[in-house]
């Protein structure tokens, strides 16, 4: 592994003063370097690369010209809007609705959506993001959705209609 190489320190003339040998010191580095491939190559091999995490969303058809969208109890309608600074609007059926505001916490839509899932048979929640949502904001409510184990919720466009009972409940706060 290591070598020691002599060399010189002879006196050159008759009579000269005479040195001691100097030794050198050589390192093999192979070693080291086949011992640092092969760890290497066991951390490469035996390691599991993380996998990306995904939602799955089934995308429903799109309609035909002749289609009509299903009729639904609009009792059974939960609407939650996604507004400015991590707020949700929410309110139940379609004619004059009274929203509230929650927030993403545990004591905040969570807690709407397990009332109402257990109040509501059959309920339907349609989201719908204001321009002011974060991207955030949508997958902390499809997250929430998975939570409370609430199998049917649409992504719907936003109306004015709902835009316009978000701003009363904001005026309202």
């Amino acid at each position: 592994m290591a070598e020691m190489q002599g060399g010189g320190g002879e006196g050159g003339k008759k009579g000269g003063k005479i040195r001691s040998k100097k030794s050198s010191t050589r390192i093999d580095m192979t070693p080291m370097v086949d011992l640092a491939f092969l760890l290497l190559t066991f951390f490469v091999l035996t390691s599991t690369l993380s996998k990306p995490q995904t939602m799955e969303i089934t995308m429903p058809e799109k309609p035909k010209e002749n289609d009509k969208p299903p009729e639904v109890n609009e009792k059974k309608v939960l609407t939650l809007v996604l507004g400015a600074n991590d707020k949700v609007y929410w309110y139940v059926g379609i004619t004059e609705p009274q929203a509230k505001a929650a927030n993403f916490s545990k004591d905040g839509i969570r807690k709407v959506l397990l009332e109402k899932k257990s109040e509501i048979r059959d309920m339907i929640v349609l989201i719908k993001a204001m321009d002011e949502a974060k991207y955030k904001n949508m997958v902390d409510i499809l997250d929430e959705m998975t939570i409370s184990n609430i199998q049917r919720y649409a992504i719907v466009d936003i109306t004015p209609d709902d835009k316009k009972i978000v701003k009363e409940a904001q005026q309202q706060l």
